[in-house]
């Protein structure tokens, strides 16, 4: 018979440190990874309000009697409803919010346009009545952008803005 060869199952001592080392260098890597996937499912989450809430606004605008200002404060209501509460800006004016991103900043703008759509075949040019919705929300990132900002990098705030835009049917 063969003598079997006996297995060394104890480390060596030069490799004794080596898991511990390679932990310390990739741990902080995946955690970034793991931090950076929550953060942007709930960036995602947030946009998802901001879009639904620029649709709200403007499908409350092309019902009959209502303005502007009522699908502003729709999408506002929204906004507050989806746990985008905070400080507002209510503006009818036309164009966007604009400005520099301020953390929890939200923003709707409804603007009434008429449009002249050109004439098709025999058809002569309409016109058009349509309302506009551009609903903004200043995103703050909660874990990654901490950790950008320890190493100098800006992932702090992004803005998510949706524009939505429907057409005023006649009565």
């Amino acid at each position: 018979m063969h003598a079997m060869a006996k297995l060394n199952s104890m480390p060596r001592r030069a490799d004794r440190g080596q898991a511990v080392i390679e932990l310390a260098l990739t741990l902080p890597l995946l955690l970034l990874v793991v931090l950076g996937i929550f953060d942007f499912g709930f960036m995602f989450q947030k946009f998802e309000v901001v879009t639904n809430a620029a649709r709200e606004g403007a499908r409350v605008g092309v019902l009959p009697d209502y303005t502007p200002t009522d699908a502003v404060n729709r999408a506002l209501q929204y906004l507050d409803s989806g746990g985008l509460g905070g400080p507002g800006v209510t503006t009818v004016a036309p164009g966007s919010c604009g400005g520099a991103i301020l953390a929890n900043k939200r923003c709707a703008v409804a603007t009434h346009t008429t449009t002249t759509l050109p004439a098709v075949g025999g058809e002569p040019a309409k016109d058009v009545d349509q309302i506009t919705v551009v609903v903004e929300f200043d995103y703050e990132f909660q874990f990654v952008g901490p950790l950008m900002n320890l190493f100098g990098g800006s992932l702090g705030t992004t803005r998510l803005r949706s524009v939505s835009t429907m057409r005023i049917e006649p009565q």
